[in-house]
C-alpha cells in the first residue's frame, strides 16, 4: 500500500519545508571537460565540471526552458542559472522531496506568455504536507519499486515500437525489390503530369480571416496536419494555384534533421482552403495508383538513400530542390502487378498501424499510471 496516513504529517509551504535557490551560470566553455561533477539544467544532466557549487547531494528545479523538471543529484553537482536547487538539511529525504515535486506538476505555475518559466515566489507559497521521516522512506521504497515495474514494462513497449518499425521497413523494402530485376526503371520526374512546384511564404498575419498556411511541421508519414497552420495576408484568389489538394504528394525541401528533409506526406481532403509553405513542394502525378506506389515506396531505403545522397547543407539545414527530386529513381512494375503489391502492403501496414497504436495507447497508460502512482503516495499532501 503506498497510501499515506496523514495524521501526522507536518504542513507548510515548500519555501519553508524545502527553500531552493538560484543556480549559477557556467558556460559550456568555462567548464572543466576532465572533472567528474555533473553539470545539470533545466533539461537534465548537460556535461561535467571540475568543481561543485552543492555541498552534497541536491534537488534541481527548472526555472527557464523545462520548467518544473525535478532531477536528484545523489552526489554533490553544480545548478546553472537555467535552475532553482536544494539540498537536504536536518536529515531531509530528498528523494522524497523529488517525488513530491513530481507529483505537484510545478509546470502548471508557469505564467509566462514568452520563454517558459517558474517563479520562486509561486513556488515558495505552495502549501503541501510533509510525512514524518519513518513515513518518508516507506514511501520512497514503494515508489521505488511500483516506478521499477513500470519501467520495465515501458521499455519492453520500447522495444516493441522499435520491432515494429524494423517491420515496417522489411514490408516496405519487400515490395520495392521483389521482382525490381524485371519491372523498368523511371525517374519521378517522368512520372508527373505538370513540373514540381513550391510553396509560398510571407510574413505571418494575426487577421484570423486571411488565408491559412501549412507549416512544415504538419508532415508526417500518416498525411498532413490541417490544424498546424498560420495566417498569411493573402488574397484567396492570389493563391488558388498552391491550394492543398486531396491526393497530392507532398515532399519536405528543408529540415535540420538529416532524417526529415525530403520527408513524404499524402494530403487527404482539407477541411477548408489551406496552402502549403515554401518549405514544402509538391508533386501530382498523371495516375492515381502510380502516385500511390511512389508514397509507398518514399519512405522506404531504395528513395532514402537517393534522397540524402542529393541533399546540400547550408547552415546546418539540409535541402532538396526540385531537379534533385525529379531525379530520383524508382522501379515501376506493371499495374496488375502494382494494384497487388499495393493491396499486400496495405493489409500488411493495417496490421502493423493497429499494434503501433496498441503499444502507444500502453505507453500513454503507463505515463499516466506513474503519476496516477505518485497522487496515490501523496494523497492529502498539497493544499492549495
Amino acid at each position: 500500500m503506498i497510501g499515506p496516513d496523514t495524521k501526522a504529517w507536518t504542513t507548510g509551504t515548500l519555501g519553508e519545508l524545502l527553500p531552493i535557490k538560484y543556480g549559477k551560470s557556467l558556460p559550456e566553455k568555462m567548464r572543466d571537460a576532465s572533472g567528474t561533477i555533473p553539470v545539470f539544467g533545466s533539461s537534465g544532466r548537460v556535461g561535467v565540471h571540475a568543481q561543485p557549487l552543492t555541498k552534497g547531494p541536491a534537488l534541481i528545479v527548472g526555472r527557464k526552458g523545462t520548467v518544473g523538471a525535478v532531477y536528484f543529484s545523489a552526489e554533490p553537482c553544480w545548478p546553472i542559472d537555467t535552475v532553482y536547487f536544494a539540498e537536504a538539511d536536518q536529515g531531509q529525504n530528498l528523494r522524497y522531496f523529488k517525488y513530491l515535486l513530481d507529483s505537484l506538476n510545478l509546470v502548471r505555475l508557469d505564467r509566462s506568455t514568452a520563454v517558459p518559466g517558474l517563479s520562486r515566489d509561486d513556488y515558495n507559497a505552495l502549501n503541501v504536507k510533509i510525512a514524518p521521516a519513518e513515513e518518508q522512506y516507506r514511501i520512497v521504497a514503494e515508489i521505488d519499486k511500483q516506478f521499477s515495474r513500470l519501467d520495465e514494462a515501458v521499455a519492453n513497449l520500447k522495444r516493441a515500437k522499435v520491432s515494429i518499425s524494423r517491420y515496417r521497413t522489411s514490408v516496405l523494402a519487400d515490395a520495392a525489390g521483389s521482382n525490381e530485376d524485371s519491372w523498368p526503371t523511371c525517374t519521378i520526374g517522368s512520372l508527373l503530369c505538370e513540373p514540381i512546384v513550391n510553396g509560398l511564404s510571407i510574413k505571418e498575419s494575426q487577421t484570423p480571416t486571411a488565408v491559412r498556411a501549412l507549416r512544415l511541421s504538419a508532415m508526417s508519414d500518416a498525411g498532413l496536419d490541417y490544424a498546424d497552420y498560420r495566417f498569411l495576408p493573402l488574397q484567396p484568389t492570389a493563391v488558388e494555384d498552391i491550394v492543398v489538394r486531396e491526393g497530392e504528394f507532398f515532399v519536405s525541401r528543408g529540415n535540420g534533421s538529416l532524417a526529415l528533409v525530403g520527408r513524404g506526406s499524402t494530403a487527404q481532403t482539407p477541411p477548408g482552403p489551406v496552402i502549403f509553405p515554401d518549405t514544402m513542394m509538391r508533386l501530382r502525378f498523371a495516375d492515381a495508383s502510380v502516385r500511390r506506389w511512389v508514397a509507398m515506396l518514399w519512405p522506404s531505403r531504395l528513395v532514402r538513400s537517393q534522397i540524402e545522397h542529393r541533399v546540400k547543407t547550408t547552415a546546418g539545414i539540409y535541402k532538396i530542390a526540385q531537379p534533385q527530386v525529379a531525379s530520383i529513381s524508382v522501379p515501376l512494375p506493371p499495374a496488375t502487378e502494382r494494384d497487388r503489391i499495393l493491396a499486400e502492403v496495405d493489409r500488411r501496414l493495417s496490421i502493423v498501424h493497429e499494434v503501433e497504436t496498441e503499444v502507444d495507447s500502453n505507453l500513454r497508460a503507463a505515463k499516466s499510471l506513474r503519476q496516477a502512482v505518485l497522487r496515490r503516495a501523496f494523497s492529502d499532501g498539497v493544499e492549495g
